[in-house]
């Protein structure tokens, strides 16, 4: 947590299907809550409690209904192994099935779960007692069951390149989209991108909500240098030309590397120098005078790879008639990505996707992208049914998808508003 008194470490058997849980917590008093739920609230809550009345100790498998009051699970499924006191603190390690069989428990899947946790500072005499509203409580986002890929060493010769924007004055308004323009030295020969990360001014880190670094064609000898929001009409008109993507983050992800066979190309002969940093700033509360100098952090070798990566961005183009109506509870967009497309655009060996980032705004809380081919829907490619825009990582996949001429890729994102007005998404 925040302040570091609580720590989870965990590991997943996949041929048990379980996960085991180590929890440390450093000078508990009388108990704590840790659990999961569908968007990381406390009611309707899957919940292990450890609790104390001064004198003893338990241990259950607990639920929360819609009102927050806690009961003990008929069947419990959170199993206690072991707990140990230690000079760090007190280690607590207990499992839990994926899958439970249970209505109240929560169905541990692939993609994002909301893991909450609560401290009590009060000794409590029964499960009953316990006032969820009125302990400390927190919330981490996770993707528990992440493949087991280990990751990679970066060659000798690997070289870093940080491209971030000059000290920009974040807007006082919600949201803004800022474009910096720079460029690679001149001669720069090609080079392969085998890991990136973001690099995000300290004290900014809500704000900056995602961030991508582009290429420009090559068409252009030239491309003017800009410094500036990217719907302003003093942007040049070129910059509507650099839409090759060399490195995405969002918020919550951390560094990204490539498998070691794959790197992504840039520089070298048919490349443009010239590159386009576009930063979406979030300023929900309006702040004003914050400075900003994020970006993300290249790490390039100039010993190719076997193959060429790239990032293919499915979905929609962002545009004003994206509002969910008044009153929706939920409202669903389709992107396509046909198979006319795939024609024109795949080389006849097709494409092996290896990772996958899902994104949206605020209003997205679930995602899904399918491979169709056929006009019959084949494979899962990448899908959350407890997506979250505060959590957005590129995920390696467990294994590769192979794309061919005449496939379609089709995502679908689900969005609701929970003061039922219209919102844009």
């Amino acid at each position: 947590d925040p302040q570091g008194l609580l720590e989870l470490s965990w590991n997943v058997s996949y041929p048990e299907q379980v996960v085991y849980f180590q929890l440390l917590v450093q000078n508990l008093q009388f108990g704590l809550l840790f659990g999961m739920s569908d968007r990381g609230e406390f009611e309707n809550a899957d919940l292990a409690v450890l609790w104390s009345n001064g004198h003893n100790s338990y241990f259950g498998d607990a639920w929360s209904d819609a009102k927050g009051h806690l009961h003990m699970d008929s069947q419990q499924d959170y199993q206690l192994l072991r707990s140990q006191r230690t000079p760090e603190g007190l280690y607590l390690l207990f499992r839990r099935a994926f899958s439970t069989c249970d209505p109240k428990d929560y169905l541990i899947e692939d993609g994002t779960v909301h893991l909450i946790y609560g401290i009590l500072e009060k000794p409590v005499h029964s499960l009953r007692a316990i006032n969820i509203s009125a302990i400390r409580r927190g919330l981490q986002r996770v993707q528990l069951l992440k493949p087991n890929i280990t990751i990679p060493e970066l060659p000798s010769d690997t070289k870093t390149m940080e491209i971030t924007a000059p000290n920009v004055d974040i807007p006082n308004q919600e949201t803004t989209y800022w474009c910096y323009m720079t460029e690679l030295p001149d001669g720069f020969p090609k080079h392969h991108i085998i890991m990136y990360e973001p690099v995000i001014t300290a004290g900014n880190e809500a704000l900056v909500h995602h961030m991508e670094v582009f290429q420009c064609t090559a068409q252009f000898d030239s491309i003017p240098h800009y410094n500036g929001p990217c719907n302003s009409k003093m942007k040049p008109e070129r910059l509507n030309y650099c839409r090759h993507v060399l490195a995405a983050w969002a918020m919550g992800a951390q560094a990204f590397y490539y498998p070691e066979e794959a790197g992504l190309p840039f520089g070298g002969p048919g490349s443009s120098r010239y590159l386009r940093l576009e930063i979406h700033y979030h300023n929900p509360l309006v702040f004003q005078g914050r400075h900003d100098s994020s970006g993300i952090r290249l790490y390039y070798t100039a010993t190719l790879r076997r193959y060429d990566a790239g990032i293919m961005e499915l979905g929609l183009v962002y545009t004003p008639v994206m509002a969910i109506p008044p009153g929706e509870d939920a409202f669903v967009l389709t992107g396509y990505c046909t198979d006319k497309c795939t024609q024109r655009a795949l080389p006849a060996a097709g494409i092996r996707i290896f990772a996958s980032q899902l994104h949206t705004h605020l209003a997205g809380r679930k995602v899904v992208t399918v491979l169709s081919r056929d006009g019959r829907e084949r494979q899962v490619v990448n899908a959350d049914g407890h997506y979250s825009p505060h959590f957005q990582e590129i995920r390696m996949l467990k294994e590769v998808v192979a794309v061919f001429p005449g496939d379609e890729l089709i995502t679908t994102c689900t969005y609701n508003t929970e003061d039922r007005t219209q919102a844009t998404v």
